[in-house]
């Protein structure tokens, strides 16, 4: 039976040949066949050898049957190197394809079990960064709401306002104040749920059992039935105006309500045939309750702030706040705007900005499937990975765009996500901006420190660019870390819509690849001499 979302018709036009269907992309890549992998080495091969091919039967016999004049060889030498960047170009997607491939055979999904067992006793902090600039509030509340749902202990989500924040106009200003309040909005959307799953959760705390009789676990399925109720009712009342309003509602909301109405079903047969479940499962199942309902939002406008970086670009947004983490601080008014003071102690101060060991940078167009913190802070806490700075999902595009170049964008951007995951097979991964999960400490290592206007300015991403996201991966290469990125679709972003959008978006991409040249040399030099002292004979 269709959900109710999908029944809902959008109010926007359709393009012909637009996507028809909404569907994602499976979050978990289906595993390579043996036949698929070795096609796949075919075709590389095949490439080599007709780029080779070609070269002889074409251009080099056109040199000695075609006139023997400077322009026809200059002609015959350009033609040749067009024809080479394109074939290199295909050779890199199969290259890149390949180790793709191997990566989705290798991989092995971590069962739910073991994520509830590892941060029953690991619960690091984290903190969601949402930069946003003149977004719509529809589109940042979606966004929020998959981050604050997150089945994570311990987040906190910010939403870093970058607009004026005091705007003539008074139809921005009322934008403006719709989008300060969607903190607080969701945080009173979720207390229901919140305040009754910690209230469950301390009463099986307090009992001195250690095993649960089949009427408690009645009791917990009960509970996990409630919230998958809870869901789907919050997904009946979503206004579904686009394909991108359909996926949070299916699988944002309906998603999680029936993957808790699952476990569930299966905790109400386990009670019904009279099975108890050891103590510190239950307390599990119960924090998943809790922290899935559980996340403090709040909203940052470093405009604010005279003691703050206003450059226009969204790395100095993030470096601002990440900048003030951990600290207290003294609010003073000057004649220049408020100033932010740094004191000794918190109590002493104003404000204070809790720390906290990873962050997660997400786009204010963004969406996480649930499991999207859990996964990729367990990959990050696992004893070979602690020189990994930053993890991620390459984001993939949302189905059933309405018009024809945003389908085209959104089959770019999927492929960009199979790119991304070979990337990895050869240690040749950067970082995609849209959503990484990062270790703070690995930012400390690439900070940069300068004093402008008299205060302290901090920058852990590089805005010299607008990939800012590539310059920082050179950056921590050059400082030991490393990057990898996770072999599942646990992320989604938006596409353009239009064709001046998707010009300006790439040529953004493309322009911004040629300033960082010079670092990718020097991240070479660095490497060769790496290897060579590792390869070095020892006394």
């Amino acid at each position: 039976m269709a959900s109710t979302s999908t029944k809902k018709r959008s109010a926007r036009r359709r393009q012909w040949g637009a996507e028809k269907r909404t569907a994602p992309l499976p979050f978990l890549h289906a595993k390579p066949s043996t036949r698929k992998m070795a096609f796949s080495r075919l075709a590389i091969v095949l490439t080599v050898c007709l780029w080779t091919l070609y070269l002889i039967s074409v251009i080099i016999r056109q040199f000695f049957e075609g006139p023997h004049s400077f322009q026809f060889t200059m002609q015959a030498i350009g033609y040749l190197v067009v024809v080479t960047f394109l074939t290199f170009s295909a050779l890199v997607y199969l290259i890149m394809r390949q180790g793709a491939l191997q990566r989705f055979a290798r991989h092995v999904r971590v069962p739910r079990a073991e994520l509830d067992r590892h941060f029953a006793k690991h619960q690091s902090s984290i903190t969601v960064l949402v930069p946003s600039y003149s977004e719509e509030p529809q589109v940042i509340r979606k966004t929020l709401l998959s981050a604050a749902l997150q089945e994570y202990p311990n987040i906190k989500v910010m939403l870093l306002v970058d607009d004026n924040p005091y705007p003539a106009d008074a139809a921005v200003a009322a934008r403006l104040n719709e989008t300060r309040g969607i903190g607080n909005s969701i945080m009173e959307l979720l207390r229901e749920p919140r305040e009754r799953f910690f209230a469950a959760l301390s009463v099986v705390q307090r009992s001195a059992v250690r095993t649960i009789s089949p009427q408690g676990v009645k009791e917990l399925a009960e509970h996990y039935s409630w919230a998958a109720a809870w869901l789907h009712a919050q997904a009946d009342t979503e206004e579904i105006e686009d394909h991108v309003d359909v996926f949070f509602a299916d699988q944002i909301l309906r998603g999680l309500g029936n993957e808790l109405q699952l476990v569930s079903r299966a905790l109400a047969a386990s009670a019904a045939e009279g099975t108890s479940l050891p103590y510190e499962r239950v307390v599990q199942l119960y924090s998943r309750l809790a922290w899935t309902f559980t996340a403090e939002l709040g909203v940052f406008e470093r405009k604010k702030y005279a003691s703050l970086s206003h450059e226009a670009n969204k790395a100095m947004n993030l470096n601002s706040y990440i900048g003030l983490m951990g600290h207290s601080y003294r609010q003073q008014q000057t004649p220049a705007g408020t100033v932010l003071h740094p004191v000794a102690k918190a109590g002493e101060g104003d404000v204070t900005f809790a720390d906290s060991e990873f962050l997660l940078t997400l786009d204010a167009d963004s969406i996480l499937l649930r499991d999207y913190c859990l996964r990729l802070v367990y990959f990050l806490q696992q004893p070979g990975n602690a020189r990994v700075a930053v993890t991620q999902t390459p984001y993939s595009s949302f189905r059933g765009a309405g018009t024809r170049i945003e389908r085209l964008a959104g089959a770019t951007t999927d492929i960009q996500h199979i790119l991304h995951q070979g990337m990895s097979q050869y240690s040749a991964t950067f970082w995609v901006g849209a959503n990484a999960v990062i270790r703070k400490r690995a930012l400390e290592d690439i900070a940069e420190t300068e004093w402008i206007g008299g205060f302290q300015i901090h920058r852990y991403i590089q805005d010299r660019t607008v990939i800012e996201d590539t310059e920082s991966s050179i950056d921590l290469a050059l400082h030991g870390w490393t990057l990898v990125n996770y072999p599942e679709r646990l992320s989604y972003s938006a596409t353009p819509p239009d064709f001046g959008s998707l010009v300006v978006q790439r040529r953004r991409w493309a322009n911004g690849g040629l300033l960082i040249l010079p670092k990718l040399r020097a991240q070479i030099r660095e490497r060769r001499r790496r290897t060579s002292l590792y390869h070095a004979p020892r006394s």
